[in-house]
């Protein structure tokens, strides 16, 4: 294997442990004891994938995830031994594409490593090399998956997080079908979360609101009463 891993813990004996794993299971290899040259090394080293504890000493383990996701396109596999639900519904809601509670399997973590790289080098494969993606209109709203952003009816653009833009463009993209949770969990490539889908619900609440979609009486996005949810606005697609 060629693919490059970035093992970002200050624990010094785990940080070990991950590493010497996954050199044995064919990765190469980067690891770091704090945050602190995180942006540079993901700029820099044709990065795969980052391991990333988040109780690091210099910077909030959150923000610093939520910053990768947005600015580069490499899984995440948050190792942490903050074992509460809410833990990992944050990890969910800053979109890690797995949460794995210290202390571990070695194999488990090779297990979960090898997962998420072949997930991104599916979602790789099928995106087409020089295709533009679609451009969605539903209710004077304009979702550019190219560009994967949101605008409004004034043409402002929305800030959305990678979650929530991904959720929505599960949900434009199969407007007028009933999607369960799971479903949706799945479609916005947070797995390992089917203990914890209520953080569908927490996203779904957030969107409505940047939709200004009344959570009472939506008009875009219904609940199904032990279904899921469904996109009920009319789409068209460039």
């Amino acid at each position: 294997m060629d693919q490059h891993v970035l093992v970002v813990d200050d624990d010094d004996g785990v940080r070990g442990l991950i590493q010497h794993t996954l050199n044995r299971a064919g990765y190469r290899v980067t690891s770091l004891a704090s945050g602190a040259k995180v942006k540079n090394t993901l700029t820099a080293g044709n990065v795969d994938l980052v391991v990333i504890d988040l109780g690091l000493p210099d910077t909030d383990g959150l923000t610093l995830t939520r910053q990768i996701r947005e600015h580069f396109p490499v899984g995440i596999i948050v190792v942490s031994d903050r074992g509460e639900t809410t833990e990992r519904m944050i990890g969910l809601e800053i979109d890690a594409d797995e949460y794995l509670p210290k202390p571990f399997e070695p194999r488990e973590l090779v297990a979960r490593v090898k997962s998420v790289l072949r997930r991104k080098e599916r979602q790789h494969e099928t995106t087409p090399v020089g295709d533009r993606l679609p451009i969605f209109h539903f209710n004077n709203w304009k979702l550019d998956c190219s560009a994967r952003s949101l605008f409004g009816p004034t043409g402002a653009w929305v800030s959305l997080t990678s979650g929530e833009y991904k959720l929505l463009e599960a949900l434009v993209a199969r407007a007028n079908r009933v999607l369960s949770r799971d479903q949706l969990l799945d479609l916005a490539s947070t797995n390992d979360a089917h203990a914890f889908d209520r953080s569908i619900d927490v996203r779904i609440g957030r969107l409505r609101k940047k939709l200004d979609d009344d959570s009472k009486n939506p008009e875009v996005i219904k609940t199904v009463r032990n279904g899921g949810y469904i996109f009920v606005a009319k789409v068209e697609r460039d």
